[in-house]
């Protein structure tokens, strides 16, 4: 059968007929917004590399995330910046907690948005990482099963709270298995847990960790978190989660990971879930400013990429940006 040149070209030379065949499309819905909550009131605090984000006070939040709703954000995700840490990050399962407030701040004023906190401990503890440590000097690393039993404290205090999705980020065995066992322990079996389940130590973190103040004081993350070569472990981590309970997963970062994302859209039909993260939002934010790229253009682009590899939901700082492009009719 012969196929002429010239009919895949049909559909393109007009918007509305590459609309009228688009195969991925981008939504409101499908975007999450992340929130850093910090300590004090009227405070929203510029994140130098992260140009548009800020660490917000709770009321600051409040606002921001009414802001967003009206423009068609429906789910935020919450990390906090607690007034003390300490060696094992107490103050990520306070009931009084920077987060819990904010939980609570936003379930009474913003009723119809979906919370998701990030469960973990890097922004808690005094030294960044992401548990309990155990060992000296060289031999120093993380006690995973100590972590765990801290990780599912944090996850019921949260829930306790108002939290409606709780999002382990710390990357320890068998924590979403402790996790499932806690909730539904304290009667929390309608809260599912959205598993950072191929998180790789990543140098595309950096503006987080200004954005959160939780770069480690020694060393770094790469004994638990994933070897940014390795893809066939990552379904093996997917994999894991799912037998102990997950009911979503995540991939991160997004970009330099799609392929990862097919593999697991493929393997899994859980909702799925891709962590568009600081530092693919600020290179953007950077070539964007200095001219070498149309910013618009090229931030939609990269979120219709993440959806195309198979994410559902989208966590990106560009949340609310990309709402907007999508309200004034953006196509293209």
């Amino acid at each position: 059968m012969s196929f002429p040149a010239t009919r895949l070209r049909r559909f393109r030379k007009n918007p509305t007929l590459r609309l009228l065949v688009r195969e991925t499309h981008l939504s409101a819905d499908d975007l999450v917004l992340p929130f850093f909550v910090c300590p004090g009131e009227g405070i929203a605090k510029a994140v130098g590399s992260m140009p548009g984000v800020f660490q917000q006070s709770v009321d600051r939040v409040v606002e921001t995330a009414r802001e967003a709703y009206a423009e068609g954000i429906r789910a935020i995700i919450l990390f906090g910046l607690p007034e003390h840490k300490d060696e094992v990050g107490s103050a990520a399962w306070s009931p009084d907690g920077i987060v819990q407030r904010a939980l609570r701040a936003l379930g009474s004023e913003v009723p119809g948005m979906i919370k998701i906190v990030d469960v973990c401990f890097c922004e808690y503890t005094s030294h960044g990482h992401c548990g309990v440590l155990t060992g000296l000097g060289e031999n120093t690393t993380v006690d995973n099963d100590a972590t765990v039993a801290n990780l599912a404290r944090q996850s019921v205090s949260l829930a306790e709270a108002g939290a409606d999705i709780i999002a382990p980020s710390d990357m320890m065995d068998g924590r979403v298995g402790a996790i499932r066992t806690a909730l539904d322990s304290a009667g929390f079996t309608d809260i599912p847990i959205l598993s950072y389940a191929a998180k790789f130590a990543s140098g595309f973190y950096g503006p987080f960790r200004e954005a959160a103040e939780s770069t480690p004081a020694f060393g770094d993350r790469r004994s638990y978190q994933m070897d940014a070569a390795n893809g066939r472990e990552a379904l093996r981590e997917a994999a894991l989660d799912v037998e102990e309970g997950a009911d979503m997963l995540m991939v991160k970062p997004a970009l330099p990971y799609l392929d990862i994302l097919a593999k697991m859209r493929e393997r899994f039909d859980l909702p799925l879930a891709a962590y568009h993260v600081s530092g693919e939002y600020a290179m953007l934010k950077a070539a964007g400013e200095r001219g070498w790229i149309d910013y618009n253009r090229v931030m939609m682009e990269s979120l219709i990429a993440i959806r195309r590899a198979g994410a559902d939901l989208i966590i990106t700082y560009a949340a609310r940006e990309a709402a907007r492009l999508l309200a004034e009719g953006w196509s293209e």
